[in-house]
């Protein structure tokens, strides 16, 4: 059984303004962009992922990635990070002042060629030239992609997780995140992957990245928590997804998840207030509702007034008590 270790600090990073809106199919202005990383620099996040330096091109939703890094505020204690995805992009960041660059390759050779359209090989090599390039002036960390399962080749053996990790290692490369992509891995299978990782890498600060495209998103970062990992990433109001998994959910949502672990008495650090009121701007600046479950009902702690004759309530649009139902 999971019980909660009060003393023990997990560290909470918000991906929403680069997994989250790269997918999206309007542009987010800048200035909006900005305001929006603003509010989450101050509610408490341990690590934001800002933007991607990847060609404006491949992501017209994310082409303003120096006037974003250039504006937003530097909060003490929050790191910015950015997705690069070679050398050039690499180059690009730090001129951005970045804490973190992160490389992304994948578990498996095929939808390693059909994402980055190179093997698996070559990126290791190009993980070799930014990790040169950073030496000293940026933190890199490795995302390894569809680690859970591959929607091309379906399971993905641990051995080759593995493998692709002591590789990783091998760099140089001290902060790895592994990734389910296509929101495919289960329970157990989460809590064996990151227990094996964190048995053979115990020098490596892991980071589990869990989507819920199949509704066991916070189940599994249980899970991953009951293995060791103390940092998730998450997307404010469950923003994203992934093109190889078309009208699915996207990541878990990082307010639903700061809201069971603060139920289960664990320490984020991140204020769920301030994260439900950033929360609730991105409908306006996306176009559509948001999977969140938290910001639409509110915390569990809320609480109702009792309900008048008839049913009617005092507060206008609270949900009744249920008549007449057993617990």
């Amino acid at each position: 059984m999971l019980q909660a270790s009060r003393g023990k600090r997990l560290y909470i990073q918000d991906v929403s303004p680069r997994d989250g809106f790269q997918i999206e199919p309007v542009f987010v202005p800048t200035d909006d962009k900005i305001a929006l990383i603003n509010r989450l620099s101050r509610s408490g996040l341990a690590k934001i992922e800002v933007t991607s330096f990847s060609s404006p091109k491949a992501i017209p939703a994310l082409a303003d990635s120096v006037e974003v890094m250039a504006g937003i505020e530097r909060v003490h204690g929050v790191e910015y990070a950015a997705l690069v995805p070679n050398a050039k992009g690499a180059e690009r960041a730090m001129t951005c002042r970045i804490d973190e660059i992160n490389v992304v390759m994948s578990a498996s050779q095929s939808h390693n060629r059909a994402n980055l359209r190179m093997d698996q090989e070559r990126s290791l090599a190009q993980f070799a030239d930014i990790v040169a390039l950073a030496r000293g002036r940026s933190e890199v960390n490795a995302s390894l992609s569809v680690a859970f399962g591959c929607p091309f080749e379906g399971e993905v053996r641990q051995a080759e997780v593995l493998r692709l990790v002591d590789s990783i290692a091998a760099l140089g490369i001290r902060r790895l995140t592994l990734c389910d992509t296509t929101g495919m891995a289960n329970p157990a299978q989460a809590q064996q992957l990151c227990a094996a990782v964190i048995a053979c890498h115990p020098e490596l600060s892991l980071t589990a990245h869990f989507h819920d495209t199949r509704g066991m998103g916070l189940a599994n970062v249980l899970a991953a928590l009951q293995a060791g990992v103390d940092r998730f990433d998450a997307s404010l109001g469950g923003l994203g997804g992934c093109p190889f998994a078309p009208g699915a959910s996207g990541n878990v949502c990082t307010e639903d998840m700061v809201h069971m672990l603060d139920a289960m008495g664990y320490a984020t650090g991140v204020d769920l207030t301030a994260l439900i009121e950033c929360s609730r701007i991105l409908p306006g600046l996306v176009g559509h509702d948001v999977p969140g479950q938290v910001a639409r009902a509110g915390p569990a702690s809320r609480r109702y007034p009792l309900p008048d004759d008839l049913g009617q309530t005092r507060l206008a649009g609270a949900v009744p008590a249920c008549r007449g139902a057993a617990a």
